[in-house]
């Protein structure tokens, strides 16, 4: 007696179950691949979205800088036309007595019959304007202001005269100011 054992449906029933466990195991890297890879490309995601944040951060500092940069070259320009001020204040309060002094001497310096119509000062040279009775006059105001510490030789422009010999003389001269130690210690304070 032959015993016949059959084993076809046995490795039949073992190539499908290895056949599905392979199918299971191909589905679950085909799943375990998408899982990864979807979490791989969140991860990219919120990196470029922290990239941009980041960016938008920079862009948002760069910006302000930018202002107060902006801001410090408005500071220094306001702070240049302060000091510029400051400095035209200070000239201007040191020559007040110097200018006085000036005025004093073209007052003791003028001669009767003689009085100024214009003054105009041009860094120190003043430009006189003014009227006189007679061409002497205008000789006397001229060798008065040369005497004068406070002046430098004077220089005639010119010389009008309306019609008539007793018609009054319009007369225009330039003077320096003489800024010498002598005239600023007859200044004062």
């Amino acid at each position: 007696m032959t015993i016949e054992i059959n084993l076809l449906p046995w490795r039949e029933q073992r190539r499908l179950r290895k056949t599905r466990r392979f199918k299971q195991g191909l589905l679950l890297v085909l799943l375990l691949g998408l899982l990864v890879g979807w979490g791989i490309s969140q991860y990219e995601k919120s990196m470029v979205r922290a990239g941009q944040a980041r960016l938008a951060l920079i862009q948002r500092e760069t910006d302000s800088l930018t202002r107060d940069i902006q801001e410090m070259r408005n500071f220094r320009q306001l702070r240049e036309r302060m000091l510029k001020q400051i400095d035209l204040i200070g000239e201007l309060q040191s020559s007040r007595p110097l200018t006085i002094h000036v005025l004093d001497q073209l007052t003791a310096t003028l001669v009767d019959g003689v009085y100024y119509t214009e003054l105009a000062r041009k860094g120190s040279r003043l430009e006189l304007s003014g009227v006189a009775a007679s061409n002497r006059q205008v000789s006397d105001q001229m060798r008065a202001l040369d005497s004068s510490p406070a002046f430098d030789t004077p220089l005639l422009s010119d010389v009008q005269s309306a019609e008539g010999p007793a018609a009054a003389k319009r007369f225009h001269l330039s003077v320096d100011e003489h800024l010498g130690d002598d005239t600023q210690a007859g200044a004062g304070p």
